[in-house]
């Protein structure tokens, strides 16, 4: 492996590519290429450190060590049984594997990840008369096969855990928001830490805690324990706690106000819970309040949120989504508000025209993200006032 050009593949969520993308340019990677889902790039041992500890939108992040074509899968195992893999893993050291199939040639994901492990164990019984273990909840090396019509590619995963697991979160809601999908949703609304931010139905506190993150430029993984690059045999420590100090060194101070209201005593609880784990009590304010009893009261001010799902809410979409817009229009002039939803006809009913609408993934339902500009009076007459 060649630690000064390591090819690396980062993956994301489906809408999030282009911020990706600008973090890994920010942080030194180079030849920077944006597929779907994913971004690839190129960069040293220590821009893999970086990204890994700072990325607010990466969810796993790969070295491909190995690329091959196999028409059937006697050739697949034999060219994995011929792959040096003590340059990659100890025989002392569990491994684990997890696949993604788009082959005519190979249908099972899980007979190629079978497949795959007993080259890796044969291997290792006949060099060194010893096997290693596998072991699928916390491996010390995870390995990545894909597998697209007969190209294999393995790839080591430099993350272990998926990115988003942040490790504040210990409680949830119904429908909690992925942090990772938080974060890209802040950055595409805008947010940057300066002024005052409101998430107006917060359920268990994640948006709250990302806007938290980023006003104070704190290092999204700062939480983490273990990163799976750590176990691995060019793990160089000492750069790893340079790469930590000068991270740390940057965090800033923040004077905005970032509030939640929440309307449920349980969901604001748990919210609690989480900002309390994140450290952030300081920083966050949550309220027990109905959003459509409010009224602004932070100036300036960015408003994102992500409305909660029946199961949260006793009244039909229609007239909730239409008591949305009028709260936007009578009691929040002069405020850019932004809303995630899967329901894209009752979202009709908010009766403003969306000046932006992004389509995001969360989980497996398809959104879309919308950006609201209230102004006081019509458009029009901002506009004639501003001319």
């Amino acid at each position: 492996m060649d630690i000064e050009n390591l090819k690396i593949q980062i993956k994301t969520f489906f809408g999030l590519e282009p911020i990706l993308a600008e973090e890994i340019k920010k942080l030194g990677g180079r030849n920077v290429e944006i597929k779907n889902r994913a971004v690839n790039c190129e960069g040293d041992l220590g821009f893999l450190y970086k990204i890994n500890y700072s990325s607010r939108t990466a969810l796993k992040i790969l070295v491909p060590i190995l690329e091959f074509k196999a028409f059937n899968q006697h050739q697949f195992y034999d060219k994995l049984f011929k792959v040096d893999w003590e340059q990659f893993m100890d025989v002392d050291q569990s491994f684990a594997i997890d696949s993604t199939v788009n082959s005519d040639t190979f249908k099972h994901s899980q007979f190629v990840t079978l497949k795959m492990k007993d080259a890796i164990v044969d291997y290792f019984q006949e060099k060194v008369k010893k096997r290693p273990n596998v072991e699928a909840k916390s491996p010390e090396i995870k390995f990545h096969l894909h597998i697209d019509r007969e190209l294999v590619t393995i790839s080591l995963d430099s993350s272990g855990d998926a990115l988003f697991k942040r490790g504040y979160r210990k409680e949830q809601g119904e429908a909690p928001i992925n942090e990772v999908l938080a974060s890209g949703m802040l950055q595409l609304a805008g947010w940057d830490g300066k002024g005052n931010f409101l998430d107006p139905m917060c359920g268990s506190g994640t948006l709250l805690i990302e806007a938290a993150m980023i006003a104070l430029d704190l290092p999204a993984q700062i939480f983490r324990k273990r990163f799976a690059f750590q176990n691995w045999q060019n793990y160089d420590s000492e750069l790893f706690t340079r790469i930590k100090e000068v991270r740390i060194g940057r965090i800033k101070e923040f004077t905005g106000k970032i509030v939640g209201y929440d309307i449920d005593g349980r969901m604001l609880n748990a919210a609690i819970t989480n900002i309390e784990a994140a450290e952030m009590e300081d920083i966050i304010e949550v309220k027990r309040r109905d959003f459509f009893e409010s009224k602004k009261e932070l100036f300036p001010l960015l408003m994102v949120f992500n409305p909660p799902y029946d199961e949260r809410i006793s009244i039909n979409d229609d007239d909730f989504y239409k008591k949305i817009g009028d709260t936007f229009k009578t009691h929040y002039p002069n405020t850019l508000a932004w809303l995630i939803s899967s329901d894209l006809e009752a979202v009709k009913k908010i009766g403003l025209r969306p000046s932006r609408k992004i389509k995001l993934f969360n989980g497996k339902l398809e959104t879309r993200f919308l950006q609201y500009e209230m102004y006081e009076g019509t458009k029009k007459v901002h506009k004639l006032e501003n001319k």
